[in-house]
């Protein structure tokens, strides 16, 4: 007899569209009129959202978008929010229908599970801590402090007080971390004595220490002992007590309401040359952009909602990564988040990419999301999900970070065909995405309901009035360019740390194109009092070769792009062609422009153990080049190296890789301590060190 399938569930997308037609009376033809709607009225929609949502406020704002200036547009003044409510809304329908807030795993298999009231009175009691140690609206709490429950908690009560969080991953030294939080100067840090990554225990006291000494702003330390270490740092207040309260006080502790603008957190850009941006968002954007993305673009439901019962969202990912937040903006729909602290790989002498779908398979999570690199990583070690335990809750694989090449979705595809149990694993949704630190958001991304394509992403995000311009800065359809934002976006920075006149935030984002050139909603220019469309940085194309469709493909950053004989190609397309072949683990290419005499590319290869770089590899390499793009694309030379530099984030290191070639000292264009391999960089200042000389 045959069992009868479940259909797909309706996806929140289409429920939002239903809601625009029975509560605005507005109905679109297909996806490219909803995006047009959402990025030319935008009071409209971003009202829409805030009223789908069912954001609240005690007061209410006077204005959606009241000055549509860019930088410096101003969001819904008047409202008053608060992250931490946002969160702690769902605490009663949640734990009523039983579901968790936090579900973690490290690699030592330690698994803990936080309900909803726990949550709650966890970041009461910190808060309340926090408050009697003197902390006040807009002061700093720094944390140093890994993927686990206990900084989610400590970010909640941050931000329940209305004091500013900032965090960095304990994998980060000393100099790096204080490269940021120098800037910020926090009145309380909040660490780690050390955490567990690829099989060993790494202590961290001494960097603790050494933080403490060189931050002369911080008053008070929290200590979490995550390896259990005996010893505390003198002076240090234990994490335990500091959530340990539970009485009358911290039952009745309420965050309190903000300003719409007020600031949430300070991030910062990847710092691959000198001091890293800190960059400040509000409250009021972050809800606004992280509910919208993750609810409706990534399909992510309520946990304890009746079509989405159950829901597990899981994005691997550490506190050093943006991922980090969208990850724990889960919380605010009432999603149970599935983290997992410590290697997706496994250790250097077992390596084992199958640890972080085993981890999905014990704890039924249906979102899987990773960066584009660990699901490369996967195919290359030969990854079998049928090995890998029961994966039947999963309907939905997300990815950023860098470019996913075709043959790697196809390979997951593929995979989740074979052990499908439901109608949505005989076609896995890929929900690839781009976006950034910089405004905490993505440009480009998903839809369930749009076709699929490998390798391509589907569709520009609602409320992302994003186009690609040509040299002459006019907006194309099907041909390859920079990636611009012509209207103001509610994530988008309120400024720069240390920045008081905004000349360096101008300078990082809006000083390519002349002010009001591009500007008028739909097309157009306005004055120049409205301010200049937002640059990127990275070489997007829209619609297929012809213009036609919603598909979106990012080619890498516009700044290390390659030019060859007056061809440009952004460099994920060469990597896309390179390591499709079998030996290759890896690969780095560099256009090394000189004034007066012919460029130089070298094309740098990772192979599997064992494997050598013969002149049959070498050729294949040529070859696979020169028929998947052009031979004006093959490389002058090409060197087997050990390892491709990369940063914390998993971003390959090109452009400092380019101008140290070029000649520039190393110190001068890469940060050692905001990179994954800082190691690496060695055998590349001696391959400079050859050239030069020869030069």
């Amino acid at each position: 007899m045959n069992q009868a399938v479940t259909p797909a569930r309706t996806s929140l997308m289409q429920r939002y569209q239903d809601w625009l037609r029975e509560t605005r009376g507005l109905s679109f033809a297909d996806y490219r009129a909803l995006w047009t709607w959402s990025t030319t009225d935008l009071d409209a929609f971003w009202q829409s959202i805030w009223d789908y949502f069912d954001i609240q406020s005690p007061t209410p704002h006077n204005a959606v978008l009241a000055k549509n200036v860019m930088p410096g547009a101003v969001w819904f003044p008047g409202a008053q929010l608060n992250y931490a409510r946002q969160v702690l809304r769902h605490v009663e329908p949640a734990h009523a229908a039983g579901q968790p807030a936090i579900i973690s795993e490290n690699e030592k298999g330690q698994v803990c599970e936080l309900s909803w009231p726990e949550l709650e009175r966890q970041v009461a009691s910190l808060a309340l801590h926090l408050r009697a140690q003197g902390v006040q609206p807009g002061d700093r709490v720094a944390a140093y402090m890994p993927n686990i429950p206990q900084t989610i908690v400590a970010f909640l009560a941050t931000a329940s007080i209305g004091a500013v969080w900032s965090v960095c991953a304990p994998d980060m030294g000393t100099n790096a971390v204080l490269d940021r939080f120098r800037q910020i100067e926090p009145k309380v840090l909040i660490a780690v004595d050390g955490v567990t990554w690829a099989g060993r225990d790494i202590d961290r006291l001494g960097v603790v220490q050494e933080l403490r000494a060189a931050l002369p702003s911080v008053r008070h330390l929290i200590m979490l002992r995550n390896l259990g270490n005996s010893t505390p740092i003198e002076g240090s207040t234990d994490w335990a007590a500091t959530v340990a309260q539970d009485d009358a006080e911290t039952a009745a502790f309420e965050p309190l309401w903000l300003p719409f603008d007020h600031p949430i957190w300070v991030v910062y850009s990847s710092g691959t040359t000198g001091l890293p941006k800190p960059i400040v968002h509000g409250h009021g954007g972050m809800i606004l952009v992280m509910m919208m993305l993750g609810h409706l673009h990534n399909d992510i439901g309520c946990s304890y909602a009746p079509e989405t019962l159950g829901e597990r969202y899981h994005w691997y990912s550490s506190t050093g990564w943006v991922m980090w937040n969208a990850q724990i903006a889960g919380l605010m729909s009432g999603t149970t988040c599935v983290i997992f602290d410590g290697s997706p790989g496994g250790s250097k002498d077992a390596p084992d990419w199958s640890v972080l779908w085993r981890f999905a398979a014990r704890h039924r999570v249906s979102f899987f999301g990773a960066g584009a690199a660990f699901y490369a990583n996967c195919m290359k070690a030969g990854v079998d999900l049928a090995a890998c335990g029961d994966l039947s809750r999963i309907r939905a694989i997300g990815t950023t970070g860098s470019p996913l090449a075709a043959d790697v979705q196809q390979w997951g595809t593929e995979q989740f065909r074979r052990i499908a149990k439901t109608p949505e694993q005989r076609d896995i949704w890929w929900c690839n995405i781009s976006g950034g630190t910089d405004f905490c958001g993505a440009f480009i991304g998903g839809v369930r309901d749009l076709p699929q394509q490998p390798g391509v992403m589907q569709c520009r995000m609602l409320g992302a009035a994003v186009e690609t311009w040509n040299d002459a800065g006019e907006p194309v359809l099907g041909q390859v360019g920079e990636l611009v934002c012509t209207q103001p976006i509610p994530s988008m920075p309120l400024y720069l740390v240390n920045d008081p006149d905004g000349a360096r935030y101008r300078a990082s984002y809006f000083e390519m194109y002349p002010p009001g050139h591009g500007r008028k909603p739909g097309g157009g220019d306005l004055p120049t009092e409205a301010g200049s469309v937002w640059r990127h940085g990275d070489w997007l194309r829209i619609g297929d070769e012809h213009g036609d469709g919603e598909w979106c493909v990012i080619y890498g950053r516009s700044d290390a792009t390659i030019n060859r004989h007056g061809l440009r190609m952004g460099t994920s397309e060469i990597y896309s062609a390179v390591e499709g072949i079998p030996e290759v683990l890896d690969s780095m290419v560099v256009d090394l422009e000189y004034l007066g005499r012919e460029s130089y590319m070298p094309l740098f290869v990772v192979l599997r153990p064992g494997v050598e770089l013969d002149e049959g590899l070498r050729k294949r390499l040529q070859d696979a080049i020169r028929s998947s793009l052009s031979p004006r694309f093959v490389p002058d030379d090409v060197f087997q190296v050990a390892e491709i530099p990369r940063t914390l984030s998993g971003k390959k290191q090109e452009l400092p890789i380019k101008k140290l070639l070029l000649g520039q000292p190393l110190d001068k264009v890469v940060n050692r301590e905001a990179m994954a391999n800082p190691a690496s960089l060695a055998w590349y200042e001696e391959f400079a060190r050859r050239r030069q000389g020869a030069a």
